[in-house]
C-alpha cells in the first residue's frame, strides 16, 4: 500500500467508521489485498476479542451480584426474589449464549471467576449499605452451580455449603 493511500484510509478510519469497514469489507471479498488497511484492520480484530472477553466478564459479574442479592439482601428479598432470579436465569442465557458463539473462551471464564465474584461483591456491599466484610471473600457458589439453571441460593447456610 502507497503512502498516501494509506493516509486516505487512516482518515477515513478516523472520520467514516462505517465507510472504512465497508471499503475494508469489499476490498477483502474481491481479494485485493495490497490495498486493505491492514493496521486498523487488525487493531479492530483484537479489539473485538477484548470486547469479547469484557461481556463474559461483565455478564458473570452481574450474575453474581443478583446471586448474592438473593443470599444476602434480607430486606429485600421477599419483594424481589423472583425478579432477582429471573435476572439470573437472564444472565445465564446470556453467557451460555456468548460461549456457544465463542467456545474458545471457555477457559477465560475459569480464569476470571474469582475476580468478577469479588467485584460483585465490592457492588452488593455498597448497593446494601452493608459492610464487605458480611460477605464471604470466596465465591457463594461452584462454577457447577452457577450454571446450573435449577440451583438459586435461597439463603446464606444454604449458599455456603
Amino acid at each position: 500500500m502507497t503512502a498516501q493511500s494509506s493516509q486516505l484510509f487512516q482518515t477515513l478510519y478516523e472520520n467514516d467508521y462505517y465507510l472504512w469497514l465497508d471499503t475494508t469489507v469489499r476490498k477483502l471479498r474481491c481479494a485485493d489485498f495490497d490495498t486493505v488497511d491492514w493496521e486498523n484492520l487488525i487493531e479492530e480484530i483484537e479489539s473485538m476479542g477484548r470486547s469479547e472477553k469484557r461481556a463474559l466478564a461483565s455478564l458473570l459479574t452481574r450474575l453474581f451480584e443478583h446471586l448474592l442479592k438473593l443470599s444476602y439482601w434480607e430486606s429485600e428479598r421477599e419483594n424481589n426474589a423472583n425478579n432477582w432470579k429471573g435476572e439470573i436465569t437472564a444472565f445465564r442465557l446470556q453467557i451460555k449464549k456468548l460461549l456457544k458463539d465463542s467456545p474458545s473462551l471457555k477457559p477465560y471464564l475459569n480464569e476470571i471467576f474469582q475476580e468478577c465474584y469479588l467485584d460483585s461483591r465490592k457492588v452488593i456491599s455498597q448497593l446494601t449499605g452493608q459492610n464487605l466484610a458480611n460477605f464471604p471473600p470466596q465465591p457463594i457458589a461452584t462454577i457447577q452451580q452457577v450454571w446450573d439453571e435449577n440451583w438459586f441460593p435461597d439463603n446464606k447456610s444454604e449458599s455456603t455449603q
